[in-house]
């Protein structure tokens, strides 16, 4: 008689789920995507619209984007999380990448002025203000708002980029538009007081804060600043979560201003990917 065949088993597919649709949390899934990760990736996005962006990410065969499904509450011991219709979804590794938010309304007019909020944004700052030195034929007067270490990082950003900024911790009214047909910047400010500042382009920098609420769900640390407490290799105080971009702090500093987006995911993936090869510790007979 012959031996039986032997028995094999199958490791299933490791699930990561993402929550937020964020620029780190897309560049997480494109850099997943990239190492040929072959589990799936549930992404919860807290945005109804649909752009171009996070459209082509769900088109990737292992991703599911769930459109105006924000991740309300997370199950740490059953390794779940609940979106706010109720839906809920296991997970082999959670990664939080919900972002940040203002701590104030918006300025009126806010749409006009350049922002710089996170590392990411230094790029985007500095080819504006080359457009508009080209335009002008001179060093720009730039006007700066705010306080903290993004207004800070903003300034640095301007006078490498030969801009003279003068900084203001006064939080204006509204913006006035520039006479510039470009139509992506504003060239003064309006205080409450009804004073005003001139110059050739606005920067706002104004505070921002982690939106980590979903750490109390889940009795993740959270640092005293705000933002989920994570350790050089993104782990939380949780196994299991992960924390990215600003829903994260790393010495009690938001991480977008830290570490850009791209740079942030890839090391995050490398930790992810990582853990999803691991061996499952066997369980013991009953």
């Amino acid at each position: 008689m012959s031996a039986p065949a032997p028995s094999t088993t199958t490791a299933p597919a490791t699930r990561i789920v993402i929550a937020g649709a964020g620029p780190a949390a897309r560049a997480l899934v494109s850099q997943l995507d990239r190492a040929r990760f072959t589990g799936t990736i549930t992404v919860l996005s807290n945005r109804d619209d649909t752009p171009a962006e996070l459209l082509e990410l769900a088109m990737l065969p292992q991703v599911s984007v769930r459109f105006g499904q924000p991740a309300s509450h997370i199950d740490a011991v059953n390794r779940t999380v609940a979106t706010a219709d109720g839906m809920e979804f296991a997970y082999d590794q959670l990664v939080i990448a919900t972002g940040s938010a203002p701590v104030a309304s918006p300025v009126e007019g806010a749409g006009q002025c350049l922002s710089y909020s996170t590392i990411d944004d230094a790029a985007r700052v500095g080819e504006a203000v080359s457009q508009v030195a080209r335009e002008l034929g001179r060093r720009p007067l730039g006007i700066l708002v705010g306080t903290g270490a993004a207004a800070g990082q903003a300034e640095a950003v301007l006078r490498a980029r030969g801009v003279r900024p003068i900084r203001t911790t006064a939080r204006p009214v509204s913006v006035i538009p520039a006479p510039s047909t470009s139509g992506f910047a504003a060239s003064g400010v309006v205080f409450e007081d009804g004073s005003s500042m001139y110059g050739d382009l606005v920067v706002l920098a104004e505070e921002r804060e982690s939106r980590d609420d979903l750490a109390a769900s889940a009795g993740l640390e959270t640092a005293a600043t705000g933002g989920i407490v994570i350790s050089h290799d993104f782990r939380t105080s949780v196994p299991g979560i992960w924390a990215l971009g600003d829903a994260a702090a790393f010495d009690g500093v938001r991480l977008g201003l830290l570490v850009a987006a791209a740079s942030a995911a890839g090391a995050c993936a490398t930790q992810l990917l990582t853990a999803a090869s691991a061996p499952v510790p066997l369980q013991a007979a009953a």
